[in-house]
This record gives C-alpha cells, sequence and structure tokens, in this order.
C-alpha cells in the first residue's frame, strides 16, 4: 500500500498545484476535487496544508494576492472542465 498510496498523496498535490495556477481558494479547491475527482476532502485540506508548511512564503504571497485581486469564481461549468483536464493531463504524465 505504501507505492500506490504515495502515488495519490503525489496526484492530490499535483491536482492542487492546478487549482493554484487557476487562483483557487483552499475551500474551491477542496470542493472541486471532491465533486469532480472523487477525493475526500480530509485528504484535499491535510495535503494542501502539508504544502503551506513547506512553503509558506508562498502561501503567503499566495493569499494576499487573491485579497488584492477579488478573484473572480468559475462557473461550475468551467470548474468541472478544468477539473476534467488536469485528470486526464495527469493520467497522461502517469503513462509516460
Amino acid at each position: 500500500m505504501g507505492d500506490s498510496s504515495a502515488s495519490y498523496i503525489h496526484m492530490v498535490h499535483h491536482l492542487i498545484e492546478k487549482c493554484l495556477i487557476f487562483h483557487m481558494s483552499k475551500e474551491e479547491c477542496i470542493e472541486a476535487l471532491s465533486k469532480y475527482a472523487n477525493i475526500t476532502p480530509v485528504i484535499t485540506s491535510t495535503v494542501w496544508n502539508e504544502l503551506e508548511k513547506e512553503n509558506k512564503e508562498f502561501f503567503e504571497a499566495y493569499a494576499r494576492s487573491q485579497s488584492k485581486q477579488g478573484h473572480q469564481i468559475a462557473s461550475e461549468e468551467q470548474t468541472s472542465q478544468m477539473i476534467h483536464k488536469i485528470i486526464s493531463d495527469s493520467n497522461k504524465d502517469s503513462d509516460e
């Protein structure tokens, strides 16, 4: 199980990075991955929290930029398409 759980965590990490590219908040990312990738919210939250610990300066800057931009929320359809593309791309990467 060690190897498969590590690859699962790596996939969640990768999906969170993609959510960051789309300027999603932690809550939006958790909700999107739960809804479109069937990832348990506690898993996404835990991985996000670990990333925050490891990259404190990045996440502080990210939070500041989000509050300045008053970021715009993607529509339900856009979010669905983004997550499906991310998962599809992730599966292609793991096949190589």
